[in-house]
């Protein structure tokens, strides 16, 4: 069932509003806005990049009727504590997940995680939590935001190694679902994180070249004061 028909199924219709991560792709609040619910936007938890349980209750009106939670990059959100804000309110919480990691690649994922946050500086590496399956290995590069972030990611492609933006524009950013509401956690996402190759049949010897390419910037990028 799409995420649509599930908001449907869930009596989610005109006159609702969901509360909904704007760190990620606009789909989410797109399908809210399908069913004739108003996509309301809360912040995020910084170390899993989902929606942050105090933020979500803050977003609560008398009009809200559910929360959608989106899992990211492969690590899970405090759903315990975004639970307990639905009970508090009488909220559905509603979950969603990225595409999966085939299970045949996770322990691979994990072990090229691991490998990198243990030799990556100059760059704040996840933290792993549990059931991580790194289907993104996002790092976050310190300086001054976005500038800094976009030129580091500049040298390490020009170094011959693959690097990505997870979430270039936040959704409350976009046109179709502009909203003057205050998301520091996320706007600071967007501005500083980079998603790092770790999938596929990468080899040792791609590892070591991605931790060069990465440390011999580290030094280049400082916060400013």
């Amino acid at each position: 069932m799409g995420t649509v028909g599930m908001l449907r199924a869930a009596g989610v219709g005109a006159g609702d509003e969901v509360v909904v991560p704007a760190f990620g792709n606009p789909e989410v609040a797109q399908a809210v806005s399908l069913t004739g619910a108003l996509p309301v936007f809360a912040d995020i938890d910084p170390a899993t990049y989902c929606l942050d349980a105090s933020a979500v209750e803050a977003a609560v009106t008398s009009r809200t009727a559910a929360v959608l939670v989106v899992h990211r990059f492969g690590r899970s959100a405090a759903i315990a504590a975004l639970h307990q804000v639905g009970q508090r309110h009488g909220l559905l919480v509603l979950e969603q997940g990225e595409s999966e990691t085939p299970y045949s690649e996770v322990g691979e994922r994990r072990q090229r995680a691991a490998y990198l946050s243990a030799k990556l500086k100059g760059v704040r590496t996840p933290e792993g939590g549990d059931g991580h399956t790194f289907q993104q290995y996002v790092v976050r590069v310190p300086g001054n935001g976005r500038p800094d972030r976009d030129a580091f990611a500049r040298a390490v492609r020009a170094k011959g190694v693959e690097c990505g933006v997870p979430v270039k524009t936040p959704v409350h950013r976009t046109p179709g679902f502009r909203r003057d509401v205050c998301l520091p956690e996320t706007e600071r996402a967007a501005d500083e994180t980079l998603a790092l190759p770790i999938g596929g049949a990468m080899s040792r010897r791609e590892l070591h070249r991605l931790v060069s390419a990465c440390n011999a910037l580290g030094g280049l990028l400082q916060p400013a004061f």
